[in-house]
Formats: C-alpha cells, sequence, structure tokens
C-alpha cells in the first residue's frame, strides 16, 4: 500500500471542497438571474379567490412567490402544502405568496382547495394572459420577485427539494 503523504490529503480535501463550492454556485445561478441588470417582473391584476382583485406592483416591499399551478397537476398538489408551510414561516418578515391557478374553469381550483387549504391569495388566470406574460410552459412554474419589484427566478417545474432551494432565495432576499 502506498503511503500518501500529508500534502496529498490536504491537497484532496481542498480540490473537493472547492468542487463543492463551485458547484453550490452553479446551482444558484441556475435558479436566481443574476448580472448587474435586474429585470422588472411584468405587473399584472388578477381576481383573486376571496380579496377582490390583486395587483402585483402592490405587493412592492415584500418578497413574492408567484406560482402558476392547475388542479389536474400532480406536482401541484404535492407542493402547495410545502407553500402554505413557507407562507406561515415567513409571511410577518414581509414575504408572500401568489398562487396563479391556470385552469379554464375556477371551481376546478376551488375543489382542490377544499382538500388543501392555503391562507395566501389564489388567482384565476383562465385566458393564461399572465402565464403569457411569464412564459409559463410548465406546470407549475414559480417565479421569485424581490421587494423592488424585480424578478429574481424563473423555475419551472417541481422535485422534491424544490422548495427547500426557493427558502434560501428567499431569505437572501428578505436580508437585502
Amino acid at each position: 500500500m502506498k503511503a500518501v503523504s500529508h500534502s496529498s490529503k490536504s491537497f484532496v480535501i481542498k480540490s473537493g471542497i472547492a468542487t463543492l463550492l463551485v458547484g453550490l454556485i452553479l446551482t444558484t445561478q441556475n435558479l436566481v438571474f443574476a448580472g448587474d441588470k435586474l429585470s422588472p417582473a411584468p405587473d399584472f391584476t388578477l381576481a383573486s379567490k376571496s380579496d377582490g382583485n390583486v395587483r402585483l406592483q402592490e405587493q412592492r416591499g415584500s418578497v413574492v412567490l408567484i406560482n402558476f399551478w392547475a388542479s389536474w397537476c400532480g406536482p401541484c398538489r404535492e407542493e402547495l402544502p410545502l407553500l402554505e408551510a413557507l407562507q406561515q414561516d415567513y409571511a410577518d418578515l414581509g414575504f408572500t405568496i401568489l398562487a396563479v391557478n391556470v385552469d379554464k374553469t375556477p371551481a376546478k381550483a376551488e375543489v382542490l382547495l377544499s382538500d388543501i387549504p392555503v391562507t395566501f391569495p389564489v388567482l384565476f388566470d383562465p385566458d393564461a394572459v399572465v402565464s403569457k406574460l411569464y412564459d409559463v410552459s410548465a406546470m407549475p412554474t414559480t417565479v421569485i420577485v424581490d421587494r423592488d419589484g424585480n424578478q429574481r427566478l424563473l423555475h419551472k417545474g417541481y422535485k422534491s427539494g424544490d422548495v427547500a432551494k426557493y427558502e434560501h432565495i428567499i431569505k437572501t432576499l428578505l436580508r437585502e
């Protein structure tokens, strides 16, 4: 068996840490729009399940997670309760969720929401007007908007662990 020197062990450990850090940075860059120029999130107004009309621009000063979802979407059903937990954990710190339902018939969303109750505003986009503004092509699609109204994340689809990534971004934006 060949002996490994202390400097070789140190190099291997440092290389491993560097690889881990680069992977973490790339993962974050894939989620958060980087660069000097931020893009304003397109403004919209949609009818709400219980609060009349809701306008994105009126949420300025808060970090906003916009989640496009449909009643027929299995991953959406899995994600909604996790988003509710985020709402409960961070609402008092200036965070809110706007859940934009894309079903052609809002009654379908109402049926799902009777099984999965949420406290955040549920908005209806039956004609896909807002969905087109945000280039929604997968269900669910999640957008995070910072306190200044800039779009900082566009994430299409959902898999286990995504909400933890959202939470990391939300915490970062709440500290800005």
